[in-house]
């Protein structure tokens, strides 16, 4: 125990600066989860085979985006999409590079789970809708969404939980973040208390983000 005291006192300022580092790519990542994997989500939803607006090219072009990106092994994209990434931030080392990567899987990730989301709803909501004259913005902001909201934000911790796990080996390009401070310092230097007491961690702020989300989306919920 004296030897995990001296440790941290010794690698405190990395252990924050780490912690620091994740909490900026799960920032970012679930923004552009937010921001561009909600729309992808429910263009899918909207435009499938019996949908409000049913398209099958853009369906099918939507559908095959998200499938390719999940079913890629996380560590292959991140090498995949590193000229992409160069081309963007001129690196392909350092944290807000290493995001981009974690960025592309966020928005492919949260839009299929908006897509399922939206599909549990009654269906019966949007025929109403349709019947009152409502547009297609109308029926997607002021009957589906607020249906929706409760998993939306249920779906948003599950990605986050996700997200997390992917961001713990970004160390591989020099994204830093909690796992690499665990491989580098704890692992790799043989200092075990220092690896066990970070992976504790991480279970920690996994079990916060799980209960975090799951009673906001009971509050939200007014069903």
């Amino acid at each position: 125990m004296n030897g995990l005291f001296e440790s941290l006192g010794e690698r405190g300022d990395d252990l924050i600066a780490a912690l620091g580092e994740t909490g900026y790519m799960l920032v970012v990542s679930l923004a552009a989860a937010v921001v561009l994997g909600m729309p992808l989500g429910m263009t899918v939803y909207l435009t499938r085979a019996g949908g409000i607006a049913p398209n099958r090219v853009v369906w099918s072009t939507a559908n095959a985006v998200i499938n390719v990106v999940r079913s890629f092994p996380f560590l292959l994209l991140v090498v995949f999409l590193v000229p992409v990434t160069r081309a963007i931030y001129g690196t392909t080392f350092g944290t807000p590079a290493a995001t981009f990567s974690l960025c592309v899987v966020a928005v492919a990730i949260y839009a299929r789970l908006v897509e399922q989301i939206l599909r549990e709803i009654n269906p019966g909501i949007p025929r109403v809708a349709q019947n009152l004259g409502a547009t297609l913005p109308q029926t997607v902001i002021r009957f589906l969404l607020p249906e929706a909201v409760p998993g939306l934000v249920y779906a948003l911790t599950s990605a986050s939980i996700s997200l997390l796990s992917y961001s713990t080996v970004l160390g591989v390009v020099g994204g830093g973040g909690i796992g690499d401070f665990a491989l580098r310092y704890g692992y790799q230097e043989y200092d075990y208390p220092l690896m066990y007491a970070t992976v504790l961690l991480i279970l920690l702020i996994v079990l916060a983000i799980q209960s975090i989300g799951h009673r906001l989306s009971i509050r939200l919920d007014h069903r």
